[in-house]
């Protein structure tokens, strides 16, 4: 009987029990030669660089350190790399794309959790949730009928920002409810947007025609203060913003300064800086849902993460395509 491949996890291993839990750690070492209890957190340190001469595989998560020419170094029989967490943008490096090291991510197990929140704060935002709350508890009364009056989620009027994984997962979600759904995305045509249940528009026209926005966009130099303080003007009076992206795509002083004025809402799970210093108005402010970035995943939704892996493993094993291979190419407009 063949030997099982070597496999390393690199992270920190405070995840460790939440992503592979007992039943599903008992899978995963019945695909793979792997020591829970060693885990790599310094590429660079000479006992990591003991562990992975002999690795095939790289299970990495959150706290994993840069897979650069140095990490490969050490591990110079490696050919898969299966990521426990969502993009490998940021820190999987050059070499690992030259050297044709077959690389997946739980992105979109990743993605589902961010989508379920984001649909939540849209149904709420459409009926007015959050102002109700703050006022009910400060009265102790029933608001007048007439308060009502623009309250509901029939015919809402809902702009997504960026098809990305999230993106599309919080269409597909909204599709059964009764929205005008509109999406802003460079790289989705009209047939594309259609299929997805919503209509292309261009940025400006989405701001000034959305009753709720949602931001989906990837965090990346075009779309740094994508929504600046011209185009947060254009959302109409009683507008709501919805960011699970990146506080950067946002530009915070124009944030800041429509929010105090009242004008518009917002629901934020991100913030640029994060989180927000601690005399920022937005923490009281009436209009405001803020969350401290918990929309991905957390606790038991995190053994999704780790069950991709394992899937992943049992793929590679048969000398299949991995379900969730990630390109270079792929990372330029994915999030």
């Amino acid at each position: 009987m063949p030997q099982l491949p070597r496999a390393v996890f690199a992270m920190n291993p405070v995840h460790l029990p939440e992503l592979f839990p007992p039943p599903l750690m008992a899978r995963l070492r019945s695909l793979v030669r792997i020591d829970p209890a060693l885990v790599v957190r310094d590429f660079g340190d000479p006992e990591a660089a003991e562990v992975l001469a002999g690795a095939e595989v790289l299970i990495t998560g959150w706290g994993c350190p840069p897979v650069d020419a140095r990490a490969l170094a050490a591990a110079p029989g490696l050919r898969a790399l299966l990521h426990a967490g969502g993009s490998v943008r940021d820190w999987v490096g050059e070499a690992v794309w030259e050297r044709g090291i077959a690389v997946s991510s739980a992105v979109d197990a990743n993605a589902l959790p961010v989508a379920e929140y984001t649909l939540a704060a849209i149904l709420l935002s459409g009926k007015d949730a959050f102002r109700f709350q703050q006022r009910f508890r400060a009265e102790h009364a029933f608001p007048a009928p007439g308060d009502y009056a623009a309250v509901g989620n029939v015919g809402r009027r809902v702009g997504i920002i960026g098809a990305s994984r999230v993106g599309r997962r919080v269409l597909e979600l909204l599709r059964p409810f009764d929205f005008a759904l509109s999406l802003y995305d460079p790289y989705v045509d009209a047939s594309e947007a259609a299929a997805l249940g919503a209509v292309t528009l261009p940025l400006d026209e989405l701001l000034r025609t959305s009753d709720i926005v949602s931001l989906h966009a990837p965090d990346t130099p075009e779309t740094y203060r994508l929504l600046d303080r011209r185009r947060l003007a254009l959302i109409p009076d009683g507008g709501v913003l919805v960011n699970t992206s990146r506080g950067a795509l946002v530009e915070p002083g124009a944030l800041q300064d429509e929010l105090v004025s009242g004008r518009i809402g917002a629901v934020l799970d991100v913030t640029e800086p994060e989180p927000l210093p601690a005399d920022s108005p937005l923490y009281r402010l009436p209009n405001v849902f803020l969350t401290p970035h918990i929309a991905g995943s957390l606790g038991n939704e995190l053994e999704r993460l780790g069950r991709t892996v394992v899937e992943e493993l049992a793929l590679l094993g048969a000398g299949s395509p991995l379900a969730h291979g990630v390109r270079r190419a792929d990372l330029a407009h994915s999030a």
